[in-house]
């Protein structure tokens, strides 16, 4: 077993038939190793490389600007017609409650509605008949 740069033992890279560079498919073990692969491997939608460099923190990644850019690129019926596609597709993954929860939660509204009008109802009868009590 090797070490990686934080001391920690890494299994299958003592020359048990692969080394470091052999294991192309493997993760890296330390942020560090994910830094330099992202780095050598790019982002792999752009093919571009990603820049780690400390400055360049606040500065957008490629991925928002492909977006950016793609989504005010056509025409406006193009952009109107993806939008109603995305709103239909968002549609198909909503939980449509059947006919009975719906029976059953407008049972339950009303049932609290009542209650609530019931208790401030009473409360303010109260109030009055405390309020005429101290003031005559």
């Amino acid at each position: 077993m090797s070490e990686d740069t934080g001391g920690r033992r890494r299994p299958g890279a003592d020359g048990a038939g692969r080394s470091d560079d052999a294991r192309a498919g493997s993760r890296p073990v330390t942020a560090a190793g994910r830094r330099r692969r992202g780095a050598a491997d790019g982002d792999g939608e752009t093919g571009t490389t990603r820049v780690v460099a400390r400055g360049d923190k606040g500065a957008p990644t490629p991925s928002r600007d492909a977006a950016r850019s793609a989504s005010s690129e056509g025409s406006v019926i193009a952009r109107l017609r993806r939008f109603l596609r995305e709103v239909v597709a968002e549609l198909r993954k909503v939980h449509w409650p059947t006919r009975r929860q719906i029976v059953v939660y407008t049972v339950v509204v009303l049932v609290f509605v009542a209650f609530m009008v019931t208790l401030v109802g009473l409360l303010d009868i109260g109030f009055q008949k405390l309020t005429f009590a101290l003031f005559g």
